[in-house]
């Protein structure tokens, strides 16, 4: 884990600087700490939006986590498939290709997942780890 929170924080560098170093408001560096959360959350098990919001600092606002999921650049290599929604429900459309390739990821690490749902056995609270 601290390698790849070193690899998180290299790959930031060059983006705070491209983009004129954090936002107004703080937005960047909220983004930055849900990353380094996402990161967190080991192979084999899960976390909710909203968890990975209150463990940011940001409780309440599992919008923006999925938000920073969206807008994260593909070189950090998240692993976006770890965070589901309320429930351990995938959050995309049913069929979509969205939502085929996050139950491909997420079995493939040995989390079951059925009718769109993870396992409640998978799930974590991001406060324990």
């Amino acid at each position: 884990m601290a390698a790849r929170k070193k690899a998180l924080a290299r790959l930031l560098r060059p983006l705070a600087r491209e983009n004129g170093g954090p936002r107004a408001g703080g937005e960047s560096d909220a983004l930055e700490v849900i990353w380094q959360v996402v990161c967190s959350i080991p192979r084999g098990r899960v976390s909710t939006y909203g968890a990975v919001a209150r463990a940011a600092g940001l409780p309440g606002h599992a919008r923006q986590a999925g938000f920073a999921l969206r807008v994260a650049p593909e070189d950090l290599n998240l692993p976006w498939h770890r965070v589901v929604g309320a429930g351990g429900r995938i959050v995309f459309p049913n069929g979509s290709r969205e939502h085929k390739e996050q139950a491909r990821r997420l079995r493939a690490e040995g989390v079951p997942v059925k009718a769109g749902r993870v396992a409640a056995a998978a799930m974590t609270e991001l406060d324990e780890l």
